[in-house]
């Protein structure tokens, strides 16, 4: 999929540690006046197309558009919020299944499963069922190790816990969020959490292209051991988020509820990203903070021979996990040639008509509201 480096793009789950998290509390909600899409349907039936073309649409209004990602396939699109118009559209089937609270209220659900052959698809049920079951196993083993992977990343950020300069970290990040982060009037500011990096068929991938869409300043913390970006992002949050700014904070696979990876904050144009020998970043950070100076770097090598142990293990790991991962892309397209041959397109382009036609029309009412 070509699309502008300039546009906003994170995955919508991703396999983790934790197994496949995804966030659906992140799509909208209904008493923040949400219009909220579930597309039901099979493999190869039209849902990333009719997100391309929500996406499409849309853009004819805002370039606030986040493109969700399929993270076995980035090609793929899972979803699109459209925060301006508060509109989310996206795929709630397996492994990101979403079924609606309040029906019609609230959520409109697109169900692509009208426009397939049921009665062919029943005579390779056999086939579909074994796929299907093949896939589910290929990611269950590729959370198994993500998950010795994320236990061997906490060892090693425990390692460079004990050898860490806290004091000289807290006076450095004091001095950098009074230079950056100017306390507003009052208000408590609001948090996105989003993917930004996942294990895909094309291994460890981050969508870097995101921070210029909402950053003119980017701070790279250059750290391979996880301890000094982990405590100074959790920082910046607290402060960010006390002060009334609103966030986007990207965790990471490895550890998805604990290690954030990158902090952006739009309004000030301002960003900080990790970058380690898993996530190298190349671009021309603003500044760059290197994490050896808050170090004992001594005692770090004292402790060489279990880091070295743990990072070598863990990028193992992580090449099994993008196989497994590119096995069940390949499962997923032998699943895709059975819905595809049984699936009538014109009724999908028929229900892709009628919700993109929605969608201009909600966000053509609220123009039209917000102009009186």
């Amino acid at each position: 999929m070509s699309y502008d480096a300039n546009a906003i793009h994170f995955f919508l789950g991703a396999n983790t540690s934790d197994g496949f998290v995804f966030r659906p509390d992140e799509l909208g909600s209904a008493d923040g006046g949400w219009h909220k899409f579930l597309i039901k349907g099979g493999p190869g039936t039209g849902k990333s197309t009719l997100c391309k073309q929500v996406a499409k649409a849309a853009s004819e209004f805002t370039d606030n558009i986040e493109f969700l990602h399929c993270s076995s396939d980035p090609h793929s699109l899972d979803g699109v919020i459209i925060s301006d118009y508060k509109i989310s559209l996206f795929d709630a089937t397996s492994p990101h299944v979403v079924e609606p609270k309040y029906p019609g209220a609230f959520e409109s659900v697109i169900n692509l499963c009208d426009c397939w052959d049921e009665d062919a698809l029943q005579q390779n049920r056999d086939e579909v069922v074994a796929l299907f079951a093949a896939n589910q196993g290929c990611h269950a083993r590729c959370s198994k190790f993500l998950a010795a992977s994320g236990s061997l990343l906490n060892d090693t950020y425990h390692i460079a816990l004990e050898c860490t300069n806290i004091p000289k970290l807290s006076r450095y990040v004091t001095r950098l969020i009074s230079r950056e982060l100017k306390a507003k009037a009052a208000g408590t500011g609001q948090e996105k959490v989003r993917f930004l990096s996942a294990v895909t068929v094309g291994g460890l991938m981050m969508f870097t292209d995101t921070a210029k869409a909402y950053c003119d300043r980017v701070y790279v913390i250059d750290d391979n051991y996880g301890s000094v970006c982990r405590l100074l992002l959790h920082s910046i949050r607290a402060y960010a988020l006390k002060s009334g700014y609103d966030i986007i904070t990207c965790y990471c696979p490895l550890s998805p509820y604990d290690k954030i990876e990158h902090l952006f904050i739009p309004e000030l144009g301002l960003g900080f990203m990790t970058s380690n020998k898993f996530h190298p970043l190349t671009f021309e950070a603003y500044k760059h903070i290197n994490s050896n100076r808050f170090l004992d770097l001594e005692q770090l090598k004292k402790r060489k021979q279990r880091i070295h142990f743990n990072q070598r293990i863990i990028n193992e790991m992580l090449a099994e996990s993008g196989k497994l991962v590119t096995q069940s892309k390949v499962i997923h397209d032998d699943l895709e040639k059975y819905y595809t041959q049984n699936t009538d397109f014109d009724k999908v382009a028929a229900k892709i008509q009628e919700t993109t036609d929605k969608v201009r029309k909600i966000i053509l009412a609220s123009d039209e509201a917000a102009s009186r």
